[in-house]
């Protein structure tokens, strides 16, 4: 089931997540010690700043002109000079790893990639590591109706219906405050076990 975005709280950002899925997985790389909601709008930020966001372009980009443009304020992540190497890298790995076009990271192959490979896949890009790669298959099969077979399998807890547990179950500010309550409590919790 395609699901309308609405991770941002900006509908211009959203709207730039429902329509490139690189601007998602961009988004997605962007989430780490930096809040949900600015993190997926840093696409934006990026697009407004190249003229449009466009994959090919950023991969083609001169590497020092780009991280400048990410970290100019309002800068794309907290680390923006860090992340915008990340986005770079991500941008050439999918050109030269999947043709430039994203989906194919989950689309490409015969037979079909089935959850455990496009989790697979997921975590050799750049960027993302085990628990990135399984929120986002948890997204892509939660919310864009990619679901390929056994993905909740490969997505382990973040699969589960109805769990509120990360971005891929984010839907609007309700479900925004329900992630950022079991993160809370759940750093609590791994605070107080190694106490």
């Amino acid at each position: 089931m395609l699901r309308e975005l609405h991770l941002t709280g900006d509908p211009a950002a959203d709207k730039l997540l429902n329509d490139d899925p690189f601007a998602l997985l961009v988004g997605m790389l962007l989430d780490q010690q930096y809040p949900m909601e600015h993190a997926f709008a840093g696409p934006r930020k990026i697009a407004d700043r190249m003229d449009g966001f466009d994959l090919v372009k950023i991969a083609n980009s001169d590497i020092e002109t780009f991280v400048e443009l990410c970290v100019t304020p309002p800068a794309i992540h907290r680390y923006g000079g860090s992340m915008g190497r990340r986005v770079h890298a991500l941008a050439q790995h999918i050109i030269e790893n999947y043709d430039g076009d994203t989906t194919n990271i989950w689309t490409a192959g015969k037979p079909k990639p089935d959850g455990a490979e496009v989790l697979k896949r997921l975590k050799a890009l750049p960027g993302f590591g085990e628990q990135k790669a399984k929120i986002f298959l948890a997204m892509l099969g939660k919310q864009r109706g990619v679901e390929p077979k056994g993905w909740r399998d490969a997505a382990g807890s973040y699969g589960d219906r109805g769990s509120r547990r990360s971005i891929a179950d984010v839907v609007d500010a309700k479900t925004l405050g329900e992630v950022r309550a079991f993160k809370k409590e759940a750093k609590a919790a791994a605070k107080a076990a190694t106490a």
